[in-house]
């Protein structure tokens, strides 16, 4: 078990974005943090009121884009536009080429989110986008399938091999994850704080495991994560 430490991250703070990058990103690079396996970047990004990012391109990747608050505003070029507010997972397959914007939607109130790049699992897929709102109470205790690489119980589907899901808990409240096998799981805590096997896991926080292991996540108080199950 690794765990990467939310202060660990790279931070790039340039007045209208407050970033953080859980792998190198940007002007933030560690040879010692390029990914985990299929996993290639975890941006938790807070945007201030009318603020974004700008039209730009990307290709061969897959962007899975998950709000915790507020609302994000996606325009691209091939021709989708949409409101990204918390419940929603947005997935936008770059493939052979896309640009793409994505600016606060408000003009009050910040924008946090969380923005992951996955690799797919080969280049050259044609670009395409998808976006699924999902009932986040469903996510008490238990945990919702946001994206997958089948598409299965109505997830966003990826090019890739990976399960990404969301768990609440309320405080004192436990959930567990095996890894079976030839896996790898990565978990971002998003809000809160757990104890995963004995240790303290705060909101920034990640925990990385390969193996066949379980990990029994229990919060000291209300929590959100992330976990991603890859090949």
């Amino acid at each position: 078990m690794q765990i990467r430490r939310a202060h660990e991250r790279g931070h790039a703070d340039h007045g209208w974005l407050d970033s953080y990058h859980t792998f190198s990103f940007a002007d933030y690079y560690d040879p010692n943090h390029m990914g985990f396996h299929s996993l290639r970047v975890v941006n938790e990004d807070r945007v201030q009121p009318g603020k974004g990012f700008g039209t730009h391109p990307h290709r061969d990747m897959e962007i899975l884009t998950y709000v915790l608050e507020g609302a994000l505003e996606h325009k691209d070029s091939m021709g989708n536009g949409s409101i990204i507010r918390p419940g929603d997972a947005q997935r936008m397959s770059a493939g052979t080429g896309i640009t793409h914007s994505e600016f606060n939607a408000s003009k009050s109130e910040l924008v946090h989110f969380l923005q992951i790049w996955i690799l797919p699992d080969r280049a050259g897929h044609t670009p395409s986008y998808e976006q699924r709102n999902f009932d986040l109470s469903n996510a008490q205790q238990d945990w919702l399938l946001l994206a997958s690489g089948d598409g299965r119980l109505g997830s966003v589907t990826l090019h890739q091999d990976v399960s990404v899901m969301v768990g609440r808990l309320g405080e004192s409240q436990s959930l567990e994850y095996g890894a079976s096998s030839g896996r790898h799981f990565f978990a971002h805590v998003a809000r809160g704080s757990v104890v995963a096997n004995g240790n303290l896991i705060s909101a920034g926080d990640a925990l990385m495991l390969s193996g066949d292991a379980k990990v029994r996540f229990e919060a000291t108080k209300s929590a959100e994560i992330l976990l991603f199950d890859l090949a």
